[in-house]
């Protein structure tokens, strides 16, 4: 049996510039993470990493994509700056033909979760009370982001993802997609666990050593 000559090639120039600009990302997100948090913990400088990248995702490839699609849409614009999109939109049609909730979950996700990286950076960098309250709004638009891509696409069916294609699907909609679930999740369990033993009260005998060591000396004790 002859095979079919109209096959889509699986790895194009667009999936290698992709992974080059993603390798990129990440490598100067993990040097500038080394140099900007020098005083903090492995652990810090792997959030700060993640934040890096996550703002660079945020505001370069996904900014772009909102300006294209309130004014087109992905799919008719030929332009190099856009091939990434038009790769990602083999797994996901909704991305080339800017379909309003992906639009309108764009929105927030740039104007508010750039900037949220940006300062819960500086909070860790520079050990401030405020970090996990940052940390935990960020995780919580990150997730919710992702349900709302998602959820109604899955309700309706999936009818535009590409289920058929292991390479789209699994490596473009569910890792990729997937590092914006796990990375915050983990982030959020940290944040839950800091604040719950920032929380947690004394027990009633320390307390009342406390009460007692603070008490004044009174003539006659």
């Amino acid at each position: 049996m002859a095979l079919s000559t109209n096959m889509e090639p699986i790895f194009t120039v667009a999936l290698l510039g992709s992974v080059v600009f993603t390798a990129v990302a990440a490598i100067i997100s993990v040097c500038l993470a080394r140099w900007l948090g020098k005083q903090c913990s492995s652990g810090d400088k792997l959030t700060i990493s993640w934040l890096l990248w996550d703002c660079i995702v945020h505001c370069s490839l996904e900014a772009l994509f909102l300006i294209v699609s309130l004014s087109g849409t992905v799919q008719d614009s030929t332009h190099w700056t856009l091939a990434t999109w038009r790769e990602y939109g083999k797994a996901d049609k909704r991305f080339l033909v800017s379909d309003p909730t992906i639009v309108s979950m764009a929105m927030p996700t740039v104007a508010v979760c750039g900037p949220l990286c940006v300062a819960l950076i500086y909070s860790i960098i520079r050990q401030c009370a405020y970090r996990h309250w940052l940390q935990v709004a960020l995780c919580v638009c990150e997730l919710y982001g992702g349900w709302m891509t998602f959820c109604p696409e899955l309700l309706t069916g999936g009818h535009n993802l590409a289920t058929d294609n292991p390479l789209y699907f699994w490596f473009y909609v569910v890792f990729f997609n997937g590092l914006w679930v796990a990375a915050p999740a983990m982030l959020l369990h940290q944040s839950w666990t800091r604040c719950s033993v920032s929380h947690t009260p004394p027990s009633s005998d320390n307390g009342f050593t406390a009460v007692i060591q603070r008490r004044p000396h009174m003539k006659g004790d």
